[in-house]
């Protein structure tokens, strides 16, 4: 079954490529976000909530998980064909390589062009941070930092945990993701219904979110560092950020382009305060959103590599057992 996992990864990522996610289409996170949503309003209230956001993320993950389990068995009784069709288009829902990219150099033409209010537009659709009063320099960090966060979220970790269990895996990882995005907050309303959403989140992200950092030291050249020094400052700076996953993108890219992410921002008119990443090699411009792009793709294509790799030495282990 693992073959047919890798093969799926690469139609998946192939189909993500073409046509990415189609908005008009029907999509499995909106249908995870509407069950989410019924949760919440029935279940967050009262006492007990951190016991009820655990019953929360029970239930999400196992509908999901029987959900698709059921379409993938289905799928393999036709034929193993339908069947790794079948999982190939379930697994490329769960990755947004094309979106990102496609989100990213929406904000990049308009300050190609100098339309700094559309760039603030375009980038208030990717960020959680007030972006009316961003300059070209905050427009380019919020975008290369939204960029180096879900290289691991939104690529490499849904295609790491499928390589172990397909379909029916990649979907339940997008779906702890989803919760955490809807109810993992540090408020007053979710700081407790919330909490094992967001740690079970770490928890799934905490390998893959290091692999995809490692992979972008490996396979991309830095101007500034040996791939030795590099590899040094990237724990280093990967544990400023308060995400003990999201910094190791992040701190990767910056090391990479040789420029400081985090700071100050703004959240609803709050200030909020990043530790920085990253060595001062110059300034960030426009252009290293491009440059930021180019570290996804490549990364991606060196993580496919190592799950074929991956499987191939599998199986030639299993031929000596």
């Amino acid at each position: 079954m693992l073959i047919y996992h890798i093969v799926s990864i690469t139609l998946a990522l192939l189909i993500d490529r073409i046509i990415g996610d189609p908005p008009s289409w029907p999509h499995p996170v909106r249908w995870i976000g509407a069950l989410i949503s019924w949760l919440d309003r029935r279940l967050n209230k009262g006492i007990q909530r951190k016991a009820k956001g655990v019953m929360l993320l029970v239930m999400v993950m196992l509908a999901v998980f029987s959900v698709t389990c059921l379409l993938v068995w289905v799928a393999y009784q036709f034929h193993t064909i339908t069947g790794i069709a079948a999982e190939s288009v379930i697994i490329a829902t769960t990755i947004a390589q094309n979106d990102l990219k496609k989100a990213a150099m929406d904000v990049y033409q308009p300050l190609k062009n100098g339309d700094i209010q559309t760039a603030r537009q375009e980038v208030s659709m990717i960020v959680g941070r007030d972006t009316h009063n961003l300059n070209e320099s905050g427009i380019t960090r919020a975008t290369v930092e939204t960029v180096a966060e879900n290289v691991s979220d939104g690529i490499t970790a849904p295609l790491f945990w499928a390589l172990f269990g397909g379909a029916p895996l990649a979907m339940v990882y997008r779906a702890v993701n989803t919760c955490d995005a809807m109810v993992g907050y540090n408020n007053e309303r979710y700081c407790h219904f919330g909490w094992a959403s967001a740690r079970f989140d770490d928890i799934i992200n905490w390998l893959p979110s290091r692999i995809t950092g490692v992979c972008m030291i490996a396979v991309c050249p830095s101007p500034f560092m040996t791939k030795s020094q590099t590899f040094h400052a990237l724990k280093i700076e990967a544990s400023k950020h308060p995400s003990p996953n999201s910094g190791w993108g992040e701190a990767a890219v910056a090391l990479l382009l040789g420029v400081q992410l985090g700071g100050t921002n703004y959240y609803q008119g709050k200030k909020s305060e990043r530790a920085i990443m990253g060595l001062m090699q110059r300034k960030l411009q426009k252009g290293h959103i491009k440059a930021a792009i180019s570290i996804m793709v490549r990364t991606n294509r060196f993580f496919l590599i190592l799950l074929w790799l991956g499987g191939a030495c599998y199986a030639i282990a299993g031929t000596w057992l």
